[in-house]
């Protein structure tokens, strides 16, 4: 089991077993790496400290087998990400997952509400609309634009993670279980790096992935797409900003209605057309124009990133009750931690 874990562990830092070999300073070498991971050698205590240190992950999390099994649900159609990139994607997010999940038995964290995969069947693309409307329901968001969707997911069970990845990596979802095959926790994963009106759309697109139940006869992509964009615009408060039907629709009104949904012109414009606010010709007329004028690449009024909150706060919480050293908090966020006294409320 080890040797599975130190495997793991190596894919999600992106290392070959001669680039570990090296950052553990020629401690072991590479063929002694290889026997670890297939379970013909155990390392010892020196050999497996270098390993912790190398790997900046705790021994005892390389000794022990993960307590939750990680299942991902979908990559979207045609991304084209190489075995290799999907392989690191999966260890990455499956140990980021795992490691929150064990962070949060640490703190003695509520778990709060758990997303069920699958849950919401959609034998027609209009059925993944309702689904949408019927998850902001359930979450008290009302009709108003969401102001911070990592905020939302975060305070809703559903973790954030952001990873280093090819641009062919678009996103994807994960649920973990326990032993007994209970739901234990869910993620949602983009790429660092995005404008926050591309973020946004992508989390809420892999958001629909993950509860979203599509029949076979309907594409999956566009009930996911059609989830995001009525998540994010509610089609009752997108027709009452423009109107239940428009003939033409300014460039300055989409650039407003960006900042106020926070999602792409693009994106506003596909949702327009969906809810028949416009024809299918101006929406073509429309995908011409952004064409023309560059915004496929690069829209005008960019929106920051939203960055989530979850791991660092309870991070800090495990580390000022003395749960976890410095040293773990700072290897589970990859941030530095100042360690203070904290002030105790005990007598």
């Amino acid at each position: 089991m080890i040797g599975d874990r130190i495997r793991q562990v190596r894919v999600a830092r992106g290392l070959s077993l001669e680039e570990l070999a090296a950052a553990m300073g020629g401690v072991v070498s590479r063929q002694a790496l290889w026997k670890y991971e297939h379970g013909m050698a155990r390392p010892s205590a020196r050999v497996l400290a270098a390993l912790s240190s190398a790997l900046q992950t705790p021994a005892a999390a390389l000794w022990c087998a993960p307590e939750y099994t990680v299942e991902f649900v979908a990559y979207r159609k045609g991304s084209g990400l190489r075995k290799r990139d999907q392989a690191r994607v999966e260890a990455m997010v499956a140990l980021a997952l795992q490691e929150r999940l064990q962070l949060r038995d640490r703190a003695g964290v509520e778990s709060g509400p758990m997303v069920t995969s699958r849950r919401y069947l959609v034998p027609d693309l209009t059925d993944a609309e309702t689904a949408a409307r019927e998850l902001r329901s359930q979450w008290a968001l009302g009709e108003d634009p969401i102001a911070n969707v990592v905020d939302v997911l975060e305070a809703n069970g559903v973790h954030v993670l952001e990873i280093e990845a090819p641009e062919k990596f678009d996103g994807i979802s994960a649920v973990a279980y326990d032993q007994t095959g209970q739901v234990q926790g869910a993620a949602v994963v983009t790429r660092r790096g995005l404008p926050g009106e591309r973020q946004r759309l992508d989390l809420a697109h892999e958001l629909g992935h993950l509860v979203l139940d599509v029949a076979a006869e309907v594409d999956e992509e566009k009930a996911a797409f059609r989830f995001a964009g009525a998540f994010l615009a509610p089609a009752s408060t997108l027709r009452k900003e423009m109107g239940a039907k428009r003939a033409k629709v300014q460039l300055t009104e989409l650039r407003l209605l960006k900042r106020r949904f926070g999602m792409s012109i693009q994106a506003l414009l596909k949702r327009l057309y969906e809810l028949e606010i416009i024809t299918m010709m101006h929406y073509r007329e429309w995908c011409i124009t952004i064409n023309r004028l560059g915004y496929r690449k690069d829209e005008p009024d960019r929106l920051a990133a939203e960055q989530p909150q979850w791991l660092r706060r309870t991070a800090l919480r495990a580390l000022a009750e003395g749960q976890i050293s410095p040293t773990e908090a700072q290897q589970l966020t990859g941030q530095a931690i100042i360690s203070e006294q904290p002030l105790s409320l005990v007598e």
